[in-house]
């Protein structure tokens, strides 16, 4: 790897990070889903789930974190649009909307994941 293509990837690492970090601090859903995970890492632990079952979980958890970022990205990207081309909130709406279903499709998958998971153990 030269040392431009360092700089780039740094650079690039950098931007991701930040963009990470302003969705927490921003975004209230993704504190949500936060406060969600670190009570199912929690019980993971205490109940001691197999290694499968954690790569099960930390693969939907990252894809319904990620989802939500990208979620909060279309907003703005929406929000930047109404406001440039005067536009009402509704003529976004759709975008918006689909975006926020995504989201919730995916939690919806997550919840099932997780009752799969953990209910054994607790019965």
């Amino acid at each position: 790897m030269t040392e431009t293509e360092s700089q780039s990837l740094i650079y690039a690492l950098k931007t991701a990070t930040s963009g990470i970090l302003r969705a927490v601090k921003d975004e209230k859903n993704i504190k949500i889903q936060l406060t969600i995970l670190s009570a199912v890492i929690i019980s993971g632990i205490i109940l001691r789930i197999t290694r499968m079952e954690w790569l099960i979980i930390i693969l939907i958890s990252s894809v319904v974190l990620a989802a939500e970022i990208l979620n909060s990205a279309i907003e703005q990207t929406c929000s930047y649009i109404d406001e440039k081309h005067n536009l009402k909130y509704g003529e976004t709406r759709l975008a918006r909307d689909m975006a926020a279903g995504a989201v919730w499709l995916l939690a919806i998958a997550s919840m099932v994941i997780g009752v799969i998971i953990f209910l054994p153990y607790l019965l």
